[in-house]
């Protein structure tokens, strides 16, 4: 899985949107960033956008920091975008944003939280499909390579029937590439071949101005036999096992508890791998502060000494950090992997919470001091 996430910088002494362009033909999505506090596209942008061009279904666009705007003034942003962005990306369908605050700390303004969240999911389901379909787009540009081939054969082989045999090269070589496009619609009439299967007409006439045109090949109807018959039959067999694998392909899905069933976990993540191994007997640094937590837990109606992960969310939202910070929380927090929190799992997603709002990161697995004394082996 390649993706090519562009940011507005630019470097001189080479053609930076050629480089792009070659860049483009190889990832499978482009992701453009933008500032919700910086929406001017400026022309080397602007630019670096139009070198994406026949790239438009591998873009996706993000207008980030949106949780430090209100509402009102989102919209207004969203729709400043969508108009300048329409002006350079000329597709029938609108270009996708995704909006929100991409990065771990407290959201400024959470009033706009599930919209954040939704926008996250559906960005993050969007670069998780890249893998399935990664070889379909291959596929893609198989069928596109071959018909390019196809072209250039036809296109070849016209020139070559028009050059003579031994004066006038040079002139005629001339006027063949000033007369290109005729050659493009004679072709295209003849062989009934769509117009957005030829070579750019510009970029065509000045590789031809460098070319040897009495090295040119006339038709070979066989290799263009093998070429229609890999499209018509080969093809129509790959794209049935590109199928059949994806329908094999399955996700992991949590287990037990409350979310038996589903891909996610009231944060809208999946449950990692189990809590750290080979606990000693050391202190629960949790410990001190548990009194606190426990008066919160017990306002929260738990039932059998334990509370639902809705329950747990709604109480955890409010130290406004983003939904993949408190999933990663709940993941730590949920060491027996049921769905639910008792009072210690509790008191740690709490302390998890704490430690990340004084800045430091969260760990990967549950050290020894932070598994609680219920959970650890033995007991």
């Amino acid at each position: 899985m390649k993706y090519l996430t562009l940011f507005c910088f630019f470097a001189t002494g080479y053609d930076f949107a050629a480089v792009l362009e070659w860049f483009a033909e190889r990832v499978d999505r482009i992701i453009l960033l933008f500032d919700a506090h910086k929406l001017d596209i400026s022309d080397e942008f602007s630019e670096v956008i139009k070198a994406l061009k026949n790239h438009e279904d591998k873009i996706r666009v993000v207008l980030n920091k949106a949780d430090q705007i209100e509402t009102q003034q989102l919209m207004r942003v969203y729709g400043a975008l969508m108009w300048s962005l329409g002006k350079i990306i000329n597709t029938p369908e609108v270009v996708r944003v995704y909006i929100g605050s991409f990065w771990s700390h407290p959201l400024l303004i959470p009033d706009n939280r599930k919209l954040f969240e939704a926008e996250e999911q559906d960005l993050f389901k969007d670069i998780q499909s890249l893998p399935r379909n990664a070889a379909l787009r291959k596929l893609n540009d198989l069928i596109k390579r071959a018909r390019l081939a196809k072209v250039h054969a036809y296109i070849i082989s016209a020139i070559k029937k028009e050059m003579p045999n031994v004066f006038g090269k040079d002139n005629k070589k001339k006027e063949l590439i000033s007369n290109l496009a005729e050659i493009y619609i004679k072709i295209e009439k003849e062989q009934q071949i769509s117009p957005g299967d030829f070579p750019s007409l510009k970029k065509m006439q000045e590789i031809l101005m460098t070319q040897d045109f009495s090295k040119f090949q006339s038709i070979k109807p066989k290799l263009l036999d093998a070429v229609e018959d890999m499209l018509a039959n080969d093809i129509a067999k790959l794209m049935v096992l590109v199928r059949k694998e994806e329908s094999q392909m399955t996700n992991q899905i949590v287990k037990g508890g409350a979310f038996e069933g589903t891909m996610n976990g009231p944060f809208g993540h999946g449950y990692g791998e189990g809590a750290g191994e080979g606990i000693d007997d050391v202190e629960w640094v949790v410990g001190k502060d548990k009194p606190t937590y426990d008066e919160i837990f017990y306002t929260l109606s738990p039932v059998n000494g334990k509370i639902t992960g809705a329950s747990a969310k709604k109480e955890m939202v409010k130290s406004k950090l983003p939904n993949t910070v408190l999933g990663k929380i709940w993941k730590l927090a949920d060491v027996d992997r049921d769905g639910f929190l008792d009072d210690e799992e509790f008191a740690l997603a709490n302390h998890l919470i704490k430690v990340k709002l004084e800045g430091h990161e969260l760990p990967a697995d549950l050290p020894s001091h932070l598994i609680p004394p219920s959970k650890r082996r033995g007991e």
